[in-house]
Order: C-alpha cells, then sequence, then structure tokens
C-alpha cells in the first residue's frame, strides 16, 4: 500500500522496450553530462554486504524503534548508475523502481538470501520522458529528480531544480511513458533552488482496514520541500489534489532538512531527514506524523523514532519506502544519493520497524 507498485507494473524494460547499450551525452558544467542515460540500457550492479549498521558497536542492532536487517553497498560501471535519489518496492519488498537526480528511471528486483539483501539483479535503467517524448534534461534542462510518489499505475515525480511535478501513465509504456505537468500551487514556483520539492506521498482512496476506510486526505498527492520555510522557520508541504487542497508546514527543529517521506499501512507518515555542518558532521532522522494532523494552514510534528550519524553506516539518504513481509513485520528501505562523488556511497539499507 505504501508505494502502490504492483509486479505487474514492473515487466522488464528488455522485454516492454528493448533494453540497449547506454547512450550518455556530455552536457555544459552544472548540468546533467556524462551520467546522463538518453535510452534504456540494462546495468550490472555489484553489492557488498554491509554485516552491521553501527560502527563503533558491531553487534548492536537496535537504533530506536528500528532493528537493523541488512545493507549493500552498491556499484556499477555503467556511469549513469548513482545519484539514486527516491525507490518504491512492491508489496513482496523485491521489484523496485527508482529515480536518480539525473533524470534517470533504474528499476529492478532485490535479491534476497533469507531476509538478508544479497544483491540487485534485472537492473535497468531509461530516461524520464516528457510531453513529447524527449530526455526531460536533453530537451528543457530538467533534472533533480528527487521524488517519487505511486498512485496504482500512476508515478509522480518532483523535480526539485525547477520545482515541478511530473505525471506518468506506466499504463502507457512504464518507463517510456510521457510525463504531463501537474498543475502547482503559485507557491511551490517559489520555493528555493535546490531546496524545493524533495519528497512525495500520495494517499490512497482505500486504506488498509487498519485506517478510516476514506480519510479526508484520500487521492491526495502530498508534496514536501527540503527546505523552503514559512515565516515561522517551519517547512513548507502542500497538499495537491484531492478534497482539501493548499499549505501546510511541518516544524523544523535541530536544523534538518526533509528528504522523502512514505506513508505506512497504519496511517502514519515517516518522513526521513538530514543534516549536514562541518562541525557537527552528518546526520539522518525519521519522525513520525499523524496523518490526520495534516490539513490546510496546520503546524505538524511528531516524535523522532531513528537517528543516526557518522558513527553509524549512512551517506546521503533520500530514499525511503516500506512494505510488510508475510510474517507481518514492517520493513523500511533506505537508499542513498552519492552525488557521483568518488567519496560517497551508494548504500542501500533495511531495518524492522519496531512498534
Amino acid at each position: 500500500m505504501a508505494s502502490g507498485l504492483s509486479a505487474a507494473a514492473l515487466p522488464r524494460l528488455a522485454q516492454a522496450q528493448g533494453a540497449s547499450q547506454p547512450a550518455l551525452t556530455p552536457g555544459p558544467p552544472g548540468r546533467p553530462g556524462r551520467h546522463r542515460v538518453d535510452e534504456p540500457a540494462a546495468v550490472e550492479v555489484n553489492a557488498r554486504p554491509l554485516p552491521s549498521f553501527d560502527i563503533r558497536d558491531r553487534s548492536r542492532v537496535r537504533f530506536g524503534a528500528l532493528e537493523y536487517r541488512s545493507g549493500l553497498i552498491l556499484s556499477s560501471s555503467f556511469s549513469g548508475f548513482g545519484g539514486l535519489s527516491a525507490l518504491r518496492l512492491d508489496a513482496k519488498g523485491e521489484r523496485f523502481i527508482a529515480v536518480s537526480d539525473q533524470g534517470t528511471w533504474f528499476t529492478g528486483r532485490i535479491v534476497y538470501r533469507g531476509r538478508d539483501m544479497a544483491g540487485l539483479d534485472d537492473v535497468e535503467a531509461a530516461p524520464l520522458l516528457d510531453a513529447q517524448g524527449k530526455p526531460i534534461t536533453a530537451t528543457r534542462g530538467w533534472y533533480d529528480s528527487e521524488s517519487l510518489a505511486l498512485d496504482g499505475s500512476i508515478a509522480y515525480v518532483g523535480l526539485e531544480r525547477v520545482n515541478q511535478v511530473l505525471r506518468y501513465d506506466f499504463a502507457k509504456g512504464f518507463t517510456r511513458a510521457r510525463g504531463d505537468v501537474v498543475p502547482l500551487p503559485v507557491a511551490a514556483r517559489k520555493l528555493p533552488i535546490n531546496k524545493g520539492l524533495e519528497a512525495l506521498v500520495f494517499v490512497p482512496k482505500v486504506m488498509p482496514k487498519a485506517t478510516p476506510a476514506s480519510p479526508p486526505l484520500a487521492g491526495t498527492l502530498i508534496a514536501f520541500s527540503e527546505r523552503g520555510l514559512d515565516a515561522a522557520g517551519n517547512l513548507i508541504a502542500f497538499l495537491v489534489g484531492g478534497n482539501t487542497p493548499g499549505q501546510f508546514s511541518v516544524r523544523r527543529t535541530e536544523n534538518y532538512d526533509i528528504s522523502d517521506a512514505v506513508l505506512l499501512p497504519s496511517g502514519d507518515l515517516l518522513i526521513l531527514e538530514r543534516k549536514f555542518s562541518w562541525l557537527g558532521g552528518a546526520g539522518i532522522r525519521i519522525r513520525r506524523l499523524a496523518l490526520s494532523d495534516i490539513a490546510p494552514g496546520a503546524v505538524v510534528d511528531g516524535p523522532a523514532i531513528f537517528n543516526a550519524d557518522l558513527g553509524n553506516e549512512i551517506d546521503n539518504m533520500e530514499g525511503i519506502d516500506a512494505h510488510v513481509t508475510t510474517e507481518g513485520e514492517t520493513v523500511l528501505t533506505m537508499v542513498s544519493d552519492d552525488n557521483f562523488s568518488l567519496i560517497q556511497r551508494n548504500l542501500l539499507l533495511q531495518f524492522t520497524l519496531v512498534e
């Protein structure tokens, strides 16, 4: 439910659209260049396991309300692989779709050994297309694709650099579908450059039995800014579509910025946050918000259920999703954006949420 991703929506690109060798196009400084993907391509990804999460105490598994399950360090000789900013999983936590901040789709399958992640398979890349069927990076210079939300076969992708959201109908070619611009409030277009739309969550019209059948926000796309601040210094967010469109805020504390969010079957919303300073270093945090608290004009807040810093195996954590195992465990999956830097890593981490 959290992602709305079904196995039927994830055929292999090689079958659906004919994967080929990558077409990588150079670009001007500050724009997507050698990491930009212009054609579908099969990608081989290497995975090295992370047996523990705490660097200082390798035996530790409990971190706040989370228990560490497994992790991978991902790498590839494919120069377009990296910059992973958002991902959504199917109900089994196996098939995934992700977006890179270079305007690229990545699809594939997580391979498990028991309950631990062992690697990725069937990985393929394809460019995000605009309404004319051209790569968004080539025709409009749009990139910084930072966020992803799913509503069945409909995918929404947020572009932070230009504060736009594109809507894709996967029934029309999966990742070869064309993206249409979603109308947003005027205030969304005024968010700061590179601190704008960073996280998207779609509230389904039909919720699990554990939650109200038709919450007030059913059918609403929730768009969070990374560090767009209101007059009180809180983080701006928007309710797009649905029955109660408008603007609200998330209380900002300890200089954390929002990097992603996920809706749980319980109806709670988890927001993934990060911060960095040269003196304090890097940190990440997960806060739990009540979906019922969100409404136009509201300022919402919630407790932190997870904190980590450079004493843990973290990097620039930008994506989070959730799925429920056959045993009834809620598993959180996080992914990092390496910024295509030699000193950063593509991490894929999984934790059990301990209620």
